[in-house]
């Protein structure tokens, strides 16, 4: 009954559910098919009543990279609410992403009424509910999303939410999608016998005795290991167990696309990218990682290959391998402790860890020397130099998003990171990432300086006028760099790569150029109050940046427009 405050309908128990499962945010594109929902969260906030923030997106690209970012630095999955079909297409990439990331996220879309003649409370009443009703709306993320399902009844309404979030957040975790039609949110419903602590992920699973035996055995016995991994960093703790595997050893550490800070910078045995190093080892361990090496850079048929993923057959791409000769499916943590523990009741052969060691730090001294060559200041700015320059006003706190695509690798190379929980990126290749997952992460962690460093293409992709809106209602300012080259970069390299002497090539004409270019920065000026400044010269760009981190530390976004050459 509408106004009565006894009354406990559907959308009371979805929200006391998310409420009592940690979801401490929701991320909301709001549609007709929310009255429920909405009456709902007036009657918590009068009543004074527990209930989720509710943050507007003006974008769901924006929302689910939020709710994205929240997780990737916290753990913690948030929910995001989406309007049926059309609010469910605008995700988009975002979900791609969140899949790809295998990050937890709660997506909640409404469905068109499904009476028409007043039939039940909430039937339809506006004509935009006949053409959004469509045969299969969930199979339109179907593919990236761990559970689609549907509420149908109010009555298990909280132990729908329960098993939703405990799938969403065991590994391999990702994105769940539930839709629920006005009628059945506008029900009488009540408390689960159960709460969610009787609902909880799956216990994160180690290595056989077996494996254990094996990896250790192939360590032990090889002159030129390696590890690769990619987002070995999402748990922390996995970051020290490595740290304390790499350096008994002398075993030097490469990142492939990585999506996390997965092992010190600053440590001799880190390597950055220098992945071509795999094709010199006789043993790599391969370990939360996609894509260990590219085809071109495979390493010897000699070479003994070990792979550890929580995902380690990849069940959800059709065509993908990596040869290997033990595949294991562990939490990567798990079972670095595993053989952490078998490694320290043997003994180390100190000789050839030293001479391990010593190759290592000689590889890790000639990548910092080419480093500091290349951020060298010139008449024009570049991708090495700007991030020198954003290295220079941040701390090792600072919380670094990079999704600067074709330049990416300038990022890592010149912005060394040491402490896990400070580098990330989408995990997946849908670009727009940065914006909203840089406010879902200040809202996350209010006290951390957070910096997103992004392409031009890419910021545009974030749909900048939600973000820094966003942003600026919800005091979450973080300061953006764009490395603005006026175009695509990536399909023009490719292009010329796989047609050398093709027409495109030869005629200069690749339809990837962004000229003229905008004054991108100003478009969050005006959608967010953010300090807007486009650098062309060298000398100008450190007093930007700093000007900008003061306008962060006073309350607003930032956004350096950093124009580099043109592609």
């Amino acid at each position: 009954m509408a106004g009565d405050k006894n009354f406990y309908s559907a959308a009371d128990a979805l929200n006391d559910a998310l409420t009592k499962a940690g979801v401490t945010h929701v991320f909301v594109n709001l549609g007709t098919d929310y009255p429920p929902i909405i009456e709902s969260w007036a009657k918590h906030r009068a009543e004074g009543m527990e209930m989720p923030s509710v943050i507007i997106a003006p974008h769901e690209y924006v929302a689910v990279s939020a709710a994205q970012g929240f997780a990737q630095i916290t753990g913690k999955a948030q929910a995001v609410f989406v309007h049926v079909d059309v609010g469910t297409q605008n995700m988009g990439g975002a979900l791609h992403n969140a899949y790809r990331c295998r990050v937890p996220v709660f997506i909640l879309a409404g469905i068109s009424p499904y009476t028409m003649e007043g039939e039940l409370k909430g039937s339809r009443d506006m004509y935009i509910q006949f053409i959004q009703n469509v045969p299969d709306q969930a199979g339109i993320v179907r593919n990236y999303a761990k559970l689609c399902s549907e509420l149908r009844t109010g009555r298990n309404t909280q132990q729908m939410v329960y098993r939703s979030l405990q799938i969403a957040c065991s590994d391999p975790k990702g994105p769940v999608y539930m839709t629920a039609a006005r009628e059945v949110l506008e029900e009488e419903a009540w408390q689960a016998a159960e709460g969610p602590e009787n609902w909880l992920p799956v216990v994160p699973q180690g290595l056989s005795d077996a494996s254990v035996e094996a990896v250790v055995s192939a360590l032990m016995h090889s002159e030129r290991p390696v590890v690769v991994t990619s987002y070995l960093g999402r748990n922390k703790e996995a970051v020290a167990e490595l740290v304390k595997l790499c350096r008994l050893l002398a075993v030097p550490v490469v990142e492939s696309t990585p999506s996390y800070m997965n092992y010190p910078a600053d440590d001799e045995l880190y390597l950055g990218d220098e992945v071509g190093i795999v094709t010199k080892a006789d043993m790599i361990l391969a370990i939360d990682c996609d894509l260990p090496w590219p085809n071109t850079m495979a390493p010897e048929p000699s070479c003994r290959v070990f792979y550890i993923d929580i995902d380690p057959v990849k069940d959800s791409i059709p065509l993908w391998h990596v040869r290997s000769e033990r595949s294991m499916r562990a939490d990567s943590f798990e079972a670095l402790r595993q053989i952490n523990s078998k490694l320290e009741t043997m003994g180390i052969a100190e000789g050839a860890a030293a001479s391990r060691r010593e190759w290592a730090a000689r590889l890790h001294a000639l990548r910092a020397e080419r480093a500091a060559i290349m951020s060298s200041p010139g008449e024009e700015l570049t991708p090495d130099f700007v991030a020198a320059c954003v290295r220079e006003i941040i701390d090792d706190d600072t919380v670094l998003l990079n999704e600067v695509i074709s330049d990416g690798a300038a990022v890592t190379r010149q912005i060394p990171r040491t402490k896990p929980g400070t580098y990330f990126f989408s995990g997946g290749s849908s670009l727009g990432w940065f914006g909203g997952a840089a406010v879902g992460m200040k809202l996350a962690c209010p006290e951390k300086n957070v910096v997103a460093l992004t392409s031009d293409g890419t910021y545009v992709f974030s749909c900048p006028t939600a973000v820094y809106w966003m942003a600026r209602k919800y005091n979450a300012p973080f300061m953006t760099v764009i490395f603005n080259n006026s175009g695509w970069c990536a399909p023009k390299t490719v292009t010329k790569k796989q047609h050398p002497e093709g027409y495109a090539a030869r005629t200069d004409c690749f339809w990837t150029s962004f000229d003229p270019s905008s004054r991108l920065d100003i478009v969050a000026e005006a959608a967010g109050g953010a300090f807007a400044c486009t650098v062309e010269r060298p000398s100008e760009l450190l007093d930007a940046l700093r000007e900008g981190k003061e306008a962060v530390e006073s309350g607003r976004c930032a956004v350096i427009n950093a124009v580099l050459p043109k592609v």
